[in-house]
């Protein structure tokens, strides 16, 4: 048994978290840790990594097992170098390393060759110590340091930055490669796909496929949980409970486990309301008392089932169309776009072509930084182009959904941060609305400023929903929604009978959705027809689609 936690628990000003949460992990196993926001997942991954104490329970791991774990705090040192970052990883290996070259010195001394004893006592001791560096990859340092950031995408970044330097999604990026190296016996990861490109994330998945110790994860990506785990804990309700698969398979197995549970129940209910009308009506009755008592410790030592809880309270979305546009809505030629970067104009994007038609759902991807947010500003009128031509078609109404949510205003309410967009609809309409995206009672009343990221999403996509624009224009819309929720926003918007261009690093959701993948790169635009499976076999073949 390499980690066992038994019977843990933990509350918050009296409101519990964890309710006797208990999960086992075997050596090599690769196991997903999911739930809702706030269902507390990345609790107990800090319980059993002691940087929490629990209310009550314990937690058993393995004898000289070692676990590492990934914070969404890097736990950086901001004052290193990258390189000084890796290089701590092997401290110990690096000391045996100098202790070897102290003794090389000592063995060219004259005055050793001379004392044969003496000789003989620092050859052995170098024999055992260079011995015990080789079997525990000390000549290996470098290839691995090398591998691993290449692989994590700071290839062209010089290992001589200073970690404080980096941003955000590169000190995260950091962290993760520091505990790859670290190689421990079980490796936890609290969102670790966060802010890595397709190129990384592929990377990272072939990585862990192969690697020798056990995994812990806490995961949005579903793309992710369904390529690696093979075991998945849910959190609900502040229990655990344990599904054998990955995440597509969990996500079965659950409804088909509620769907037989709900008919067991219904079947007991019935067996036990028939056994309480014969106690009822015989137990009286001189020729059939004895029956009616038999019949009652039967009912007596009835397991009884309990009855099935009422799903959680999930977000409910619809997208609707006010009126269909024509049947080309959108002919981008030629434009290129630049950017001002201190008073000098940079070209970002060239000889951007595409055209989008009535009812596509077509994916923008692409790496990091390479413009696709910028592009969809452009096309939104926020940036001027430099050339080219960008025509909408007739009857289109756009709606729009920023990632970073900078529409939404910090001092509104939520109520009339809705409401102001929409004043000619009815408050009640507005509270039924929100109430769909699980903003209920005195909710509506919070600012925006004091909401989280998953919150601020639900509120831009409520204002989205009230537009029935024909064509949404979405930037990273599963960003800060569970898992749950981004099943929800999918199924509205398959649903949806409009046009959708959207940017997504989502690889799952772009496998449900798009039916097109625009590709943009430095030097280019590339498109692809079919989802994101249909793309990546493309690109195995090096083919794509010219517009």
């Amino acid at each position: 048994m390499l980690l066992h936690v038994n019977n843990i628990s933990k509350s918050y000003a009296g409101e519990p978290v964890l309710s006797n949460i208990s999960l086992k992990i075997e050596a090599g196993e690769r196991i997903g840790l999911v739930g809702v926001n706030g269902a507390g997942k990345s609790t107990l991954l800090q319980i059993i990594a002691g940087d929490l104490p629990s209310d009550s329970g314990t937690i058993y791991v393995g004898k000289e097992k070692k676990i590492g774990y990934l914070r969404q705090n890097s736990g950086l040192q901001m004052n290193n170098t990258i390189r000084n970052e890796m290089l701590s990883v092997f401290s110990n290996l690096l000391q045996v390393e100098k202790e070897l070259r102290e003794i090389e010195k000592k063995m060219g001394d004259s005055s050793l060759i001379d004392n044969p004893r003496e000789y003989d006592k620092v050859l052995n001791r170098y024999a055992e110590k260079s011995d015990w560096f080789m079997q525990h990859g000390g000549y290996e340092i470098e290839s691995k340091i090398r591998s691993i950031l290449y692989g994590m995408g700071f290839k062209e970044i010089p290992e001589e930055m200073l970690i404080e330097n980096l941003s955000g999604g590169q000190k995260t990026r950091l962290a993760l490669a520091k505990i790859l190296l670290e190689e421990p016996d079980l490796l936890m990861l609290d969102e670790p796909t966060n802010h890595l490109d397709f190129t990384t994330l592929s990377w990272l998945e072939n990585y862990l496929s192969s690697y020798s110790g056990a995994i812990l994860v806490v995961s949005h990506d579903r793309y992710f949980l369904d390529s690696l785990i093979t075991g998945i804990y849910e959190i609900e309700r502040t229990v655990a409970q344990r599904y054998t698969g990955n995440y597509s398979k969990y996500v079965e197995s659950k409804e088909k486990n509620r769907e037989l549970h709900a008919k067991k129940y219904v079947m007991q209910q019935a067996q036990i309301a028939k056994m309480e009308d014969y106690i009822q009506r015989n137990i009286t009755m001189a020729t059939s008392s004895k029956s009616a008592k038999n019949k009652r410790k039967q009912l007596e030592r009835i397991e009884r089932l309990d009855k099935p809880q009422q799903d959680l309270k999930r977000t409910q979305m619809a997208f609707s169309i006010e009126k269909s546009s024509h049947k080309e809505v959108l002919q981008v030629k030629d434009i290129n776009i630049a950017i001002n970067e201190e008073n000098n104009q940079r070209l970002l994007l060239k000889n951007i072509n595409f055209r989008l038609y009535r009812g596509e759902k077509v994916a923008l991807i692409g790496s990091n930084g390479v413009g696709k947010s910028t592009l969809l500003k452009t096309l939104l009128g926020d940036y001027s182009i430099e050339s080219g031509v960008v025509n909408w078609g007739n009857d289109v109404t756009i709606g729009y959904y920023d990632q970073e949510q900078a529409t939404l205003h910090p001092n509104n309410t939520i109520l009339n941060e809705v409401w102001n967009a929409f004043p000619h609809i009815e408050e009640a309409r507005i509270r039924a609305v929100l109430g769909n995206f699980l903003f209920t009672g005195e909710d509506v009343l919070k600012k925006i400023s004091s909401l989280s990221g998953g919150e601020k999403a639900r509120v831009a996509l409520s204002k989205l929903m009230l537009q029935k624009a024909n064509v949404l224009v979405i930037d990273e819309p599963t960003n800060h929604l569970d898992l749950f929720s981004k099943e929800v926003l999918e199924t509205a918007l398959i649903d949806y009978e409009g046009t959708i261009l959207f940017i997504s690093h989502d690889r799952y959701f772009l496998n449900k959705l798009a039916d097109r993948i625009l590709e943009l790169t430095p030097a280019a635009m590339n498109v692809y027809t079919g989802n994101y499976a249909d793309y990546i076999e493309a690109k195995s073949k090096g083919a794509s689609n010219a517009e």
